[in-house]
């Protein structure tokens, strides 16, 4: 079994909705609550969608060495995930299952013996599409994370494998397919 599941992608990729769909499709998997700086979302709550740390608390963390990645990122906002949450969730005998963006992911990827990483690709005038109907960003952050995502999408070989994401039902299958193959014990780690 792989030591850690890295899904990654550009904005708009829809990561968190195949990671959803994911979850509950294959048991053993739980998602790591991940820190960052930026301010709370409506509706979200401290744990659940995210640690909400400040400026000073996350770097403090991050100069104790509590933290398996971090990255600064759109907006100045810092995003990382905590050491405490892998051995939390190994603890309970899961797949700790990380969503994150690439200069993270292939941090893991080559910091983590056994960690499998999986990019998640769509076209940019999907991603653009969704990122207009999500709303969540202004129109100049939505413009800074398409030209991030053409960066990103040229990294996507970098990756163990790719699920390409424009059709939801086809992906949420490759993407539960080839976990389910991950997962099984004498399963293979098969490139792309």
């Amino acid at each position: 079994m792989p030591a850690v599941l890295v899904v990654t992608g550009p904005s708009g990729a829809g990561k968190g909705t195949l990671i959803r769909e994911l979850v509950d499709r294959v048991p053993g998997i739980e998602v790591t609550v991940s820190a960052t700086t930026r301010d709370r979302r409506r509706g979200e709550q401290d744990g659940r969608e995210y640690w909400f740390l400040t400026d000073e608390d996350f770097l403090e963390r991050v100069a104790r060495g509590e933290f398996l990645e971090h990255v600064e990122y759109v907006s100045g906002h810092r995003y990382g995930t905590l050491r405490s949450e892998l051995e939390r969730i190994a603890a309970n005998g899961h797949v700790p299952l990380l969503e994150l963006e690439t200069e993270g992911a292939l941090r893991v990827k080559h910091g983590v013996p056994g960690a499998v990483t999986i990019f998640i690709s769509a076209r940019v005038d999907e991603l653009e599409r969704r990122l207009r109907e999500r709303a969540t960003e202004s129109a100049g952050e939505i413009g800074e994370r398409i030209e991030l995502a053409r960066q990103q999408l040229e990294q996507a070989g970098e990756f163990d494998h790719v699920i390409e994401n424009d059709d939801l039902d086809l992906a949420v299958a490759k993407l539960t397919d080839l976990v389910r193959s991950l997962m099984t014990p004498a399963a293979t780690m098969p490139r792309r």
